[in-house]
């Protein structure tokens, strides 16, 4: 590769220049960041003020295109925002009527964002809704935790909640489809015994859904446990068109986490272990996957010896 070989003045003159063409930048960049610009986001919807009597459902997405009108930099450090950004619609005005128009609330939107980024237009301007008849409904709460445990320590048994259901309330189409209300996630570590706290209910991400009561007490009850092995016989399914089925082995190792006070009550008749011969006559496998399709509640299955099994069947 040929080098080039610069004298004094050639040198000098690559500096200055590779200066201007720098500064020439750094002078563009800076005009350009400083100007302003329209650009469109996209943000989720968050009903605030909705009418206490009427029950409502949204006949549109969930997000709006919200036109923005900011200077450069502005824009660029929008690019770094978070992308979940909602805006809050004011619903009071469906008192009178089943739609609400962001061109007459533009200033209430427009407050939700700094001053140096003025919301120009949200498409699309009018959203409309349908309303029916509320109707009550009462569901299960279900409780999610997740917990650390002290060695050997685990759930030992049915979670006691209180109250076991909740009231929600809305239009029948919605509430029809909710089968069950979760806590927030109850979080703990180093657990070694019974766990009694209040749990709120999860943020309700509907306006037309209301919930109550907010919270409940949930009762974990934690024990000492440990590991248990058992035989259990082996049962064949959909093996009738078949004069005999013969399995190898006939019985399966099952090794559990069961806790100290239940020890000897759990049982290998407390377990079924199957196979099923539609995984041969189907798909035609050279040996079936055992199946566990009953244990005792909060006994923890550790492992299964053989996970699948040899047979031999005769027609």
């Amino acid at each position: 590769m040929p080098v080039m070989n610069l004298n004094k003045t050639q040198r000098r003159k690559l500096s200055i220049f590779v200066k201007c063409v720098i500064f020439s930048f750094l002078a563009w960049a800076l005009f350009a960041v400083s100007n302003n610009y329209v650009y469109t986001i996209k943000v989720g919807m968050q009903y605030v003020n909705a009418p206490d009597n009427r029950a409502f459902h949204p006949l549109q997405s969930d997000t709006v295109n919200v036109r923005l009108e900011a200077s450069g930099w502005q824009l660029l450090f929008s690019s770094f925002q978070s992308p979940d950004e909602v805006i809050q619609v004011d619903l009071s005005g469906l008192r009178s009527r089943n739609w609400v128009v962001f061109a007459n609330q533009l200033g209430f939107v427009n407050r939700q964002f700094p001053v140096n980024r003025q919301v120009i237009s949200v498409s699309p301007d009018t959203l409309y809704f349908d309303f029916s008849k509320q109707t009550e409904r009462k569901v299960p709460v279900k409780a999610l935790h997740h917990l650390q445990f002290r060695k050997q320590y685990d759930v030992i048994d049915e979670l006691r909640i209180s109250p076991e259901y909740v009231t929600i309330t809305g239009p029948l189409d919605d509430v029809v489809q909710i089968e069950q209300w979760e806590t927030d996630t109850i979080q703990a570590s180093g657990v070694d015994g019974d766990l009694h706290t209040m749990a709120h209910l999860k943020h309700n991400q509907r306006a037309n859904i209301s919930v109550y009561p907010t919270s409940v007490e949930v009762n974990i009850p934690v024990g000492e446990v440990t590991e248990k092995i058992l035989e259990v016989p082996l049962k064949v399914e959909n093996g009738k068109q078949f004069s005999s089925v013969k399995l190898l082995p006939s019985k399966v190792q099952l090794t559990v986490m069961v806790s100290l006070r239940d020890f000897t009550k759990v049982t290998a008749g407390a377990f079924e272990a199957v196979v099923n011969l539609d995984d041969w006559t189907k798909d035609d496998v050279r040996n079936l996957p055992v199946i566990i399709t009953q244990k005792p509640d909060y006994c923890k299955l550790v492992k299964i010896e053989p996970q699948n099994v040899d047979f031999f069947v005769r027609k």
